[in-house]
């Protein structure tokens, strides 16, 4: 028989975990049973477990349990604090825990959690996005807020609801899908026409999004549909002058390619669109046509006590990486699906 498709992992025991040896069963667990019926899963399909099976001592502070020097191969747990060597056996448990169960979705509650199975301490950056565990090769996990942390700070549990949420939908495969896109980044004249023919000249609706330095605008990306996006760049470090542009004429050629294509009919759009809509007519006298939606302000009426940047929405909404981590950088022609 299966086992559960659902594993928890908490940080460690409190008063009431240690009293029951067991965990969440006090009143964090309690405020967690409440959010996971919220989020449509049951408690009883899941496996509950902690990174520590044990309660830090003197107090209930997980720093307890570290030093100031480096044993082993752990990352830190807090800023210039290390897990005590006597204390690595607990991690270890955990990893044969899951390596065992094997479940579809593991949700690591806070950043201990985050820490041993992601590598990483900062929860408030990385929750939400289904990403592979390093140290189970294999396990997919999502990382969010601790019920503990939310009967501190209340505000943070809406958005706890909505990645339960989200780990509800994962637990039904066990392998991470993102979605496929391509995106043609570092354009010719004649890609933009070609882009234009194949993708935007019949569109019915027109994503876009600018990014700006002081009173200038970068790059402007363009996304007919879900699986397809261009970035037009104008500005170009890695190029003498700082031009993507070889010449005064290109760069115009790109400006008109943006008017016409924010002049199509469909309907536009964009996130935090009256910032860019702004700027585009205050700086290159450009009018965005027929502007229809902006994600932030849709949001913000679905959510209004929510945070409303991309990245969030990105997390709440979509299965893509945490792309703001990303910082990859590097040249890429464009290619041509013909």
């Amino acid at each position: 028989m299966p086992g559960p498709k659902i594993a928890i992992v908490g940080e460690a025991w409190g008063e009431h975990e240690e009293r029951q040896r067991a965990p969440f069963v006090g009143p964090a667990g309690y405020e967690l049973t409440k959010m996971l019926g919220e989020a449509g899963i049951h408690r009883a399909d899941c496996f509950l477990t902690n990174v520590f099976n044990l309660r830090p001592r003197p107090t209930n502070d997980i720093e307890n349990l570290c030093s100031k020097e480096r044993q082993g191969n752990f990352p830190p747990l807090k800023a210039g604090r290390y897990l005590r060597a006597e204390f690595n056996s607990e991690v270890q448990r955990l990893i044969r825990e899951l390596t065992d169960l094997r479940p579809n979705i593991t949700i690591a509650l806070g950043n201990t959690a985050a820490w041993a199975l992601l590598g990483n301490t900062g929860i408030s950056k990385i929750r939400g996005t289904v990403t592979d565990s390093t140290a189970i090769r294999g396990l997919k996990v999502l990382p969010t807020f601790h019920p503990a942390a939310i009967l501190r700070q209340w505000d943070l549990r809406a958005v706890t609801v909505l990645d339960l949420g989200k780990a509800a939908r994962e637990s039904a495969f066990p392998e991470i899908r993102r979605p496929e896109r391509t995106i043609y980044i570092d354009p010719s004249l004649s890609d933009l026409e070609w882009y234009y023919d194949k993708f935007l000249r019949n569109a019915t609706r027109i994503a876009f999004d600018i990014e700006t330095a002081g009173q200038q605008i970068t790059c402007i990306g363009f996304s007919p549909e879900p699986s397809s996006a261009i970035v037009i760049p104008f500005v170009d470090p890695r190029k003498e002058g700082g031009s993507y542009w070889p010449n005064q004429s290109d760069e115009l050629h790109a400006w008109a390619y943006v008017r016409k294509v924010l002049d199509h009919p469909a309907p536009k759009v964009a996130q935090n669109g009256l910032y860019d809509i702004h700027f585009l007519w205050r700086a290159y006298g450009i009018v965005v046509r027929n502007f229809e939606d902006d994600t932030m302000l849709l949001h913000h009426a679905l959510q209004p006590e929510s945070e409303k940047g991309l990245a969030f929405l990105g997390s709440v909404y979509t299965n893509e990486a945490s792309w703001k981590l990303m910082r990859t950088r590097g040249k890429t022609t464009i290619k041509r699906d013909e």
